[in-house]
């Protein structure tokens, strides 16, 4: 019987050790590496963000893309007519810093809440920057009010709304001028709380995303990631 016994702790340990191995070698995309291991080519030159592939996950019921890591993360709401793709561009060329970037799919306030629980508990980023466009915009705004713990910075696009209740963290105000709305993000940066509140206006009239498909795109990239790097130098 020993014998028996023995043959057969044998044997199951035979059979779970791949499965074993299997969960131990399972990646946290949280922590993927930023750069590719392949080597580089010549294409690498004109898509310097190329090796930065998005990464997909689940933040609470809906699907989202991660991309990067770091310990700062950046979270990325889109507008209406737009989805987590839609910022792939954007979040290489964030990734590219050293920021781990998380777009959704779904842009409630609930979504936005649980996307910014998702960047500091499940993935342990030191604080988070939350950016909306247009109607991602105004979720952030919603979910912002409550003052959830975790947001270093708010940058809205072509956001309007309340800014009573948000929290003294730095705030960038972005808007076009052919939009309509300047006196009234002029206004939202006035009375946001803080003393780092910024509102941007931006020759032309594109709306939110649409702005980077312009010639003041690459501009407003350039100061989204000035603004966090300032920010993760300061957490």
């Amino acid at each position: 019987m020993p014998l028996l016994r023995g043959l057969l702790c044998s044997v199951l340990v035979t059979m779970l050790a791949p499965a074993a191995f299997l969960i131990a070698q399972q990646p946290d995309p949280c922590q993927t590496a930023t750069t590719s291991a392949a080597a580089p080519d010549a294409s690498a030159e004109a898509s310097p963000a190329a090796g930065i592939p998005a990464r997909s996950v689940q933040v609470a019921d809906a699907g989202a893309l991660l991309w990067g890591s770091g310990d700062h993360g950046v979270l990325l709401v889109h507008g209406a007519v737009y989805d987590a793709a839609s910022w792939e561009a954007q979040a290489q060329a964030i990734a590219t810093e050293g920021f781990l970037v998380l777009a959704l799919e779904e842009i409630s306030p609930d979504d936005v809440l649980a996307g910014i629980d998702y960047l500091t508990t499940e993935c342990g980023v030191s604080g988070v920057t939350l950016i909306g466009a247009s109607a991602g915009a105004s979720a952030s705004l919603s979910a912002a009010a409550t003052q959830p713990e975790g947001i270093t910075q708010l940058i809205l696009l072509s956001g309007t709304g309340d800014v009573s209740s948000l929290g003294p963290y730095p705030k960038l105000f972005v808007a076009s001028e052919g939009e309509g709305i300047a006196a009234t993000v002029e206004a939202m940066a006035a009375d946001a709380p803080g003393d780092d509140n910024i509102a941007l206006i931006l020759p032309g009239g594109a709306h939110a995303q649409a702005i980077f498909d312009t010639d003041q795109g690459d501009p407003l990239l350039q100061e989204i990631i000035t603004r966090l790097e300032l920010i993760r130098s300061d957490t």
